[in-house]
This record gives structure tokens, C-alpha cells and sequence, in this order.
């Protein structure tokens, strides 16, 4: 099976960097992407940059360059849920742009307006089911890890009152700035997604300061949890 493996930061992607064999580096365009064998898989590697739209290029072109099967998003997220701490794991249930407004035309906050599609995208109950256990495994009862939906926009939250007020309306677990965008793209192409997000801070007024702290430990977590999905996965 040929998967996608999208992390937005380097530290993100880092470890599937060191672990692949027969590592080749293709670029299109302005894009690098990481071609080789993993775990009896092909796998293609590739850091999408931070935000939507970078989530969204980068998946897209996986999907029509590459024509991987499935795409696993890995990094780190915001906690909104309040009984989330730094290192616990949410597994995507779905994925929900935060951001997108339309309230003015009579659409409510978060639905993309006369697309006709959904604006809640579900993830693959197979990979979430992989991922849960995987995650499980990995972090061996000293993390929580949920399952759970994921809200994504393109602002770094840090203020408790916009974490309250997106929690109230979207019933968010935690907060990124990517993954709604990839899912968009695979419900779009008919490709299987999940999202696994390691905790690296509250979402908070210490935020900044416990994402730069926690960021290059909890995106490890994420990738070893990624490692034991793809172990399960049928070649």
C-alpha cells in the first residue's frame, strides 16, 4: 500500500526521515516530497509547511502525483478539551475548519457555504481504529489518548476565551492549523485520512512558551504512534 505521511513542521516528519530506506528526494515545482519503503510499505514523505492551504497542496499533489492510497497527518495540536494535558494523543474522528465564516449570508460559523458538500469531515473508521490502538500502545497508560474531533484554522490559539467560545460551538478536542484542510482534500479524492495529534500545549495564555518546550517531544510521540499504524496495515 502506497501512504502519505504529512507533517507540517520539520520536527513533524523527522523521524520518518531517519526510519525510511531507499530514501529518494523528488521535487515539483516548489514542493519536496520523500519517496521510499517503510515498514513493507511505499511511503511518501513530505513537510507541508504550516496552515490550510499548505495542508491542502501537499495533499493533493500526494494524492495526484504520487497516487498514494491513504494519508496519515502527524504534529502536535492545542488542547480544548479541558481534560486534555501536554503529551496526551487525540485520534481524528473528524476534522472542522474553525475559521471559515459565511454567518453574514446566513451560514452558520463553520460550514463552507454552497459547496454541497459536508463541512465536518469524517476520517477513516479503519485508520482510527489503528491509530487508537497504536496510540495506546505507544504511550503505555502515562498519556490519555482520545478519540475525538479536530478543529483547524489558520491563527495559533492562545487565549482561553476563543478556546471556550470554539469549544461551545464546534465541540472541538483540540486545535490546529492543517488538518481540516487535508481531510477536505481526501473526502474530495476518495482517499482514507486520519490525523494523530500529540498535545504540546493548553491553548492558553502559555501556549507560545509550552509549544516551543514540548513540540519536538510530542511530534516523537505522534511519529511513533504513525511507525505502529503502518506496522498494522496490511502490505
Amino acid at each position: 500500500m502506497k501512504i502519505g505521511i504529512i507533517g507540517a513542521m520539520k520536527e513533524e516528519i523527522q523521524y520518518f526521515k531517519e526510519q525510511t530506506i531507499d530514501l529518494r528526494t523528488e521535487v515539483i515545482g516548489k514542493k519536496e516530497f520523500l519517496v521510499g519503503s517503510w515498514q513493507d510499505h511505499e511511503v511518501v514523505i513530505s513537510q507541508s509547511g504550516v496552515g490550510k492551504v499548505n495542508g491542502a497542496i501537499t495533499s493533493q499533489m500526494m494524492i495526484d502525483v504520487f497516487k498514494v492510497e491513504a494519508i496519515i497527518f502527524t504534529g502536535v495540536a492545542g488542547a480544548m478539551n479541558p481534560s486534555l494535558e501536554i503529551g496526551d494523543v487525540v485520534i481524528s474522528t473528524s476534522c472542522q475548519q474553525h475559521d471559515i465564516d459565511a454567518s453574514s449570508l446566513g451560514f452558520a460559523k463553520g460550514t463552507i457555504p454552497m459547496s454541497g458538500g459536508p463541512s465536518d469531515f469524517v476520517a477513516d473508521e479503519n485508520l482510527v481504529g489503528k491509530a487508537y490502538e497504536s496510540a495506546k500502545e505507544v504511550l503505555k497508560e502515562k498519556n490519555k489518548v482520545i478519540k475525538g474531533k479536530i478543529l483547524s484554522g489558520d491563527q495559533f490559539i492562545s487565549n482561553k476565551e476563543e478556546v471556550r467560545e470554539l469549544r461551545d460551538m464546534f465541540h472541538g478536542d483540540c486545535v490546529e492549523m492543517e488538518g481540516a484542510a487535508v481531510a477536505h482534500v481526501s473526502y474530495t479524492s476518495n482517499i482514507p485520512y486520519v490525523i494523530i495529534r500529540s498535545i504540546s500545549d493548553k491553548a492558553n495564555g502559555d501556549a507560545p512558551s509550552n509549544f516551543e518546550s514540548f513540540v519536538t517531544e510530542s511530534a516523537k510521540k505522534s511519529a511513533e504512534i504513525v511507525e505502529r499504524v503502518i506496522s498494522s496495515i496490511q502490505p
